[in-house]
This record gives C-alpha cells, sequence and structure tokens, in this order.
C-alpha cells in the first residue's frame, strides 16, 4: 500500500493514531490490543524518517510516541472531547432513569430528547454543582 501525505497531514494522522489508540487500550491495562499499539509504532517509526523523530522514542524495543508528544498538548484533546461525552452520556442514562429504562422508540423520542435536553441545560449552567447522590446503606 502507497499513501501520499503532506507533512502536515502526517502529523495529523500521527495525532488520530495516538488517540485512537489510547482510547481503545488506555483503560485494558495488560490486556491491550497488540494490532492497534503495532500500527501506531510503524507510523511513530516513520516519523523518524520524514523529520520528526523528537515524537518518538523507543520502549522495550519498540517506537512509541515520545514524552514530548504525550505531553504536548493531545491529552486536552482528549479531556476536552471526555468532558463533553461525559455530560451528554450523564444527561441521556438520567433520562433514561427518569423513564424507568423503558426501551426508547418514536412514541416515547420526544419526552426522551427533552429530558436529555433539560440536563443538558442544568450541565451548562451549573456543572456537576447540583448533582447529589444519597449515600445506600
Amino acid at each position: 500500500m502507497n499513501l501520499e501525505l503532506t507533512t502536515k497531514q502526517f502529523r495529523r494522522l500521527l495525532d488520530m493514531a495516538y488517540i485512537g489508540n489510547w482510547v481503545l487500550n488506555s483503560t485494558r491495562g495488560d490486556d491491550r490490543i497488540g494490532d492497534y499499539d503495532q500500527v501506531e509504532s510503524l507510523l511513530f517509526a516513520r516519523a523518524v524518517a520524514e523529520g520528526m523523530p523528537t515524537l518518538t522514542e523507543v520502549y522495550e524495543g519498540e517506537v512509541v510516541p515520545s514524552k514530548a508528544f504525550v505531553e504536548g498538548g493531545i491529552h486536552e484533546a482528549i479531556a476536552e472531547y471526555e468532558n463533553n461525552i461525559f455530560f451528554d452520556i450523564l444527561a441521556e442514562e438520567l433520562a433514561r432513569r427518569d423513564m424507568d429504562d423503558v426501551p426508547i422508540d418514536e412514541s416515547n423520542l420526544d419526552e426522551f430528547n427533552q429530558r436529555v435536553e433539560t440536563y443538558i441545560s442544568e450541565f451548562e449552567a451549573h456543572g456537576t454543582d447540583n448533582i447529589t447522590v444519597d449515600s445506600i446503606g
């Protein structure tokens, strides 16, 4: 396979590969999906040849993203995504709970969406400040 990319496009591909592998493997501990690690390693190894050696380092014989790459802002992008998706998921889960976890279909989709929007509005205005959890026991 041959893929033609500009230097800027290749740099963006490195970001995307890192983010994708991080999403897939960061919570797996020792049960990582090795195929994704291998693809990431291949791409970052190519970074050296493309004049970006500071983005890579070798760890246990594998080419991996360097500390400079990892600490260079990529996790701020991941954190922004997580922050946004957290509130979306929380709003949907609370709306489902409020509706007694019935399946969502055409008959209750409007109600579900309205509940989600109400929660999203609350979170946009107050974040998690007004969320309380009654302790069990």
